[in-house]
């Protein structure tokens, strides 16, 4: 029970402050009087000459954007003009590029999703023999020699096809 006493009365004196401690004011004024600084005038801002500058010039613009009397576009309506013309050929080069880029997505999910080729040609036929001759149980040695004899016969055709479309293309042609 000892242990327990001396364990709360140190907690209890880590707990209450060991000095007194004074709070600070930082008010200088406080009970000298009422003194209170000078006003100082503030200007009325670049918001406020914008606001107001905005009223004649837009007056202005709307008035030189008008036709004159005869009915004759004035220069800066032209110039209005001519930016609408621009925006109206870059919404058509924004619509034929997104044609583009739309049919890019389709083919692409085309190729993606098309089923893939099977056949595989036979670039060399040593890999039928390419495993170990050793140790290879009675019967699991095929005479692989029929399509040795095939993809070779295959081989030769391909060459002499290559070969005959060659010598027609250089050979001149008599002229009857």
């Amino acid at each position: 029970m000892s242990a327990l006493r001396q364990r709360a009365a140190h907690i209890a004196r880590r707990s209450r402050p060991t000095t007194i401690r004074n709070t600070r004011s930082y008010a200088s004024e406080h009970g000298h009087g009422e003194h209170h600084a000078a006003g100082k005038e503030e200007p009325l801002g670049a918001a406020f000459y914008f606001a107001v500058g905005a009223i004649p010039l837009s007056i202005f613009f709307y008035s030189i954007s008008r036709p004159n009397e005869d009915g004759k576009p004035t220069g800066f309506a032209g110039l209005i003009h001519k930016y609408t013309e621009m925006s109206e050929t870059w919404n058509e080069r924004n619509a034929l590029r997104t044609a583009m880029i739309e049919q890019a997505a389709h083919d692409k999910h085309l190729l993606y999703n098309a089923p893939r080729n099977k056949h595989i040609e036979l670039k060399f036929p040593e890999v039928f023999h390419a495993g170990s001759p050793f140790n290879v149980p009675a019967g699991h040695n095929a005479n692989l020699d029929k399509v040795v004899e095939h993809y070779r016969q295959q081989h030769l055709d391909e060459e002499e096809r290559k070969a005959t479309k060659a010598r027609s293309k250089w050979d001149p042609q008599p002229n009857p």
